[in-house]
């Protein structure tokens, strides 16, 4: 199984695919966003360094993707904390004319050497939660996230996934808390396994000396 969670800055991708990994006894890949040595820049000046911001990303996915997935299904399950698609998603919000023209032709030439996800699970939010979720984990570079940004990219993933409905569970998380509330990852890993047509998660029982089996 090739589970693959996505939405939009400060959703919980990373999150939730570190408290399902031992769920579903799989492998995790978490993108390496803060290897780019564009991205702070382009937070200040993002028209100045949105092509070398996207190319950079582009490039360590696809290399990340084609080593690492294989790699993963080859002895289990996997999850991830990103899609190669999002990418295309930040690239049409970020580029226009012949940059984006540029940058489309070499996401479709390496996308085509990738194995897509049996299962992507998009997690919504309102862009007021994202924000709050962004302001609380407080990374450096986030600092001066500029709020109407976020709120461009929040409706291109409305877009892309209401379009994107094959292989794709829709989740709102906007008033769910998988940190603090059992409750709440119990309900997202049992739509997840519904979907996928997985048996419900069994915690092991501890062994107990002079217990009978």
């Amino acid at each position: 199984m090739y589970l693959a969670i996505e939405g939009v800055i400060g959703v919980g991708k990373t999150t939730l695919a570190r408290l399902l990994q031992p769920m579903f006894d799989a492998s995790i890949l978490l993108e390496a966003f803060e290897e780019n040595p564009f991205l702070s820049d382009f937070y200040a000046d993002r028209r100045r360094y949105a092509f070398q911001t996207q190319i950079f990303f582009l490039l360590s996915r696809y290399h990340q993707q084609r080593d690492a997935v294989p790699q993963a299904l080859a002895i289990g399950n996997l999850i991830s904390d990103y899609t190669f698609d999002k990418d295309a998603l930040f690239a049409r919000l970020n580029l226009s004319g012949d940059e984006l023209k540029t940058y489309d032709r070499l996401h479709a030439a390496l996308a085509e050497r990738l194995h897509p996800p049996d299962l992507t699970v998009y997690l919504r939010v309102t862009t007021e939660v994202a924000l709050q979720r962004i302001i609380s984990r407080d990374r450096p570079y986030e600092r001066n996230m500029d709020a109407d940004y976020i709120d461009r990219l929040n409706r291109t993933y409305e877009n892309h996934f209401a379009e994107a409905r094959d292989s794709t569970l829709a989740i709102d998380t906007t008033s769910l808390d998988i940190v603090r509330n059992p409750d709440d990852l119990a309900e997202v890993a049992g739509r997840i396994r519904d979907v996928l047509g997985i048996p419900p998660f069994q915690p092991e029982l501890p062994f107990q000396r002079g217990s009978s089996l």
